[in-house]
């Protein structure tokens, strides 16, 4: 009599896990780890612009986040102001961008002492080009907003990490260390 073979378990389609997110792997939208970073021009807090294409020479954090003031934000926001010195000791930049007006990031900023630049991307341009204005759903409802991303970029301007979607706890560790990497 013939053993009978068991049948190799299927497996499951694999899922960006954590320690991918870590790695910086890219995932399917937006630009993509390799790519030239795309530019930006945009009002920041302080009364200035903050360029992409004018901090080539260092390594830059570019996260788009939904709003000024809400838990998971506030909380990805405070947690890159207090690694702010460890990044900066890479020679690295922080940019947080969100579609909210200078006045409400002036207010976000002042009331946390946020140190690094904070961008307003009320056209929509930055998003656009990064692929983070997406529909999102909440009990049944469709709308359009901002998916939490960030992106690690080298000195040349070539994104070297990209994390998507974001889970706050643990982020800004996440890209430290892929930033002491390059």
């Amino acid at each position: 009599m013939a053993a009978k073979k068991k049948a190799a378990p299927k497996k499951a389609a694999p899922k960006q896990t954590a320690a991918k997110q870590a790695a910086g792997e890219a995932p399917q939208r937006g630009p993509k780890i390799g790519a030239k970073a795309p530019d930006f021009a945009l009002p920041a807090v302080g009364g200035g612009t903050v360029k992409l294409s004018g901090l080539k020479g260092k390594t830059v954090v570019v996260y788009f986040y939904p709003k000024d003031d809400t838990p998971g934000c506030t909380k990805e926001a405070c947690g890159f102001n207090e690694a702010l010195m460890a990044f900066r000791k890479l020679d690295a930049e922080i940019v947080g961008i969100s579609r909210d007006s200078m006045k409400s990031h002036d207010k976000f900023a002042a009331k946390y002492g946020l140190k690094f630049h904070l961008a307003s991307d009320e056209e929509g341009k930055a998003s656009t080009a990064y692929d983070t204005w997406v529909e999102k759903s909440m009990y049944g409802r469709k709308y359009m907003g901002m998916e939490r991303a960030t992106y690690l970029i080298d000195k040349s301007g070539t994104i070297r990490g990209v994390w998507r979607p974001v889970s706050v706890t643990g982020h800004v560790e996440a890209v430290l260390e892929a930033a002491k990497a390059l």
